[in-house]
């Protein structure tokens, strides 16, 4: 059945990591860390609603600029999220501009910063208009684990270790409605965002017995067909479990890193996981902070993860990327205990 989102590294394995998260169905998308992404579209950047960002080491954040010049001029607001004085790191970006003339400027574009503590978050709102500069204190807020919750899905971050705090994300998606395009072919209905208030009445938990209208434009004209919401989705809709991805980079292998690791990413469909060094440079790859490509198979075969894929490589290996993908392939397949 075909997902609801289809995340896809923006950059290949040794250049800034940026991982986009497009919906299928809407023109809509997540962006999980915002390192180099001039090979980005702008009509894809455009889409992105939420951006989380692990920690604002400057491979992991200098597309905030791109970001940031590409949504001037919209009538959006962009929500931000990251770690430890992370509102501190973007107004240092927003100060180093001079706004002088976006007062002229008709749209009412925002940013919305979250800066996430392991019990707690500080949001704060940046104004275009106001030349960014935020007047009121952050707004302070209980930290449960949970950054964004929609009604079809929610994302999670966890605090792991990389010498400074580094967060983790999760996308978790309620369930999956995937939608049999030649049932309503059958039925002579075009797809269109009617589809999006149909998933949203599932979502909703609406009574199935409820009447639910279908409307879409033909040759200029409005058509519309009514049916039981019960009776639409047997016809054109198969109901599965979501889908469940992690996106973990830039960690050490400790007891604690692993401990969390596995518990975050227990049974995910997808688990995008560094891998930077190769494990007879264990040693390196600690002193750095980062994983070895063995560790990260090991952690993805202890959390049960369905498939894994590997990036962030260190440049050393530039010729030898096959060595790094190999030895994570043979740590997945062992099923043997994790080695602190």
């Amino acid at each position: 059945m075909r997902p609801s989102f289809h995340p896809r590294l923006v950059n290949s394995p040794f250049e800034d990591p940026a991982l986009f998260i497009p919906f299928f169905f809407e023109k809509r998308a997540l962006l999980f860390d915002m390192g180099d992404l001039h090979s980005l579209p702008a009509k894809e950047i455009l889409k992105i609603t939420h951006a989380f960002v692990t920690h604002t080491h400057m491979d992991h954040f200098i597309g905030f600029d791109s970001l940031l010049r590409i949504f001037l001029g919209r009538e959006k607001t962009l929500h931000l999220f990251g770690p430890p004085r992370f509102l501190q790191n973007v107004e240092g970006k927003l100060a180093g501009y001079t706004w002088n003339l976006v007062m002229n400027y008709d749209n009412r574009f925002s940013l919305k910063a979250t800066e996430v503590h392991p019990d707690h978050i500080l949001t704060r709102v940046y104004h275009c208009r106001e030349a960014f500069r935020s007047s009121q204190l952050p707004e302070q807020a209980p930290f449960d684990g949970m950054l964004l919750k929609e009604p079809a899905f929610s994302v999670h971050a966890i605090h792991l270790d990389h010498k400074v705090p580094c967060l983790a994300f999760g996308l978790e998606e309620r369930f999956h409605v995937n939608i049999m395009k030649d049932r309503l072919k059958g039925l002579g209905i075009p797809v269109g965002p009617w589809l999006k208030r149909f998933k949203e009445a599932l979502y909703d938990e609406r009574d199935p017995e409820d009447n639910f209208h279908v409307v879409w434009k033909e040759n200029g004209k409005e058509r519309q067909l009514g049916f039981r919401l019960a009776d639409l989705t047997r016809q054109i809709a198969r109901v599965s479990p979501g889908q469940k991805i992690i996106y973990i980079v830039d960690v050490v292998f400790t007891p604690g890193n692993v401990e969390k690791i596995v518990d975050f990413a227990r049974d995910a469909d997808q688990l995008f996981i560094e891998g930077a060094f190769l494990d007879a440079e264990a040693d390196v790859a600690r002193e750095k902070y980062h994983l070895t490509a063995k560790q990260a198979g090991m952690l993805a075969q202890k959390a049960g993860v369905k498939h894994f894929t590997l990036f962030h490589f260190s440049p050393r290996y530039a010729h030898a990327a096959h060595l790094l993908q190999l030895e994570a392939d043979r740590a997945f397949s062992v099923r043997a205990p994790i080695a602190e």
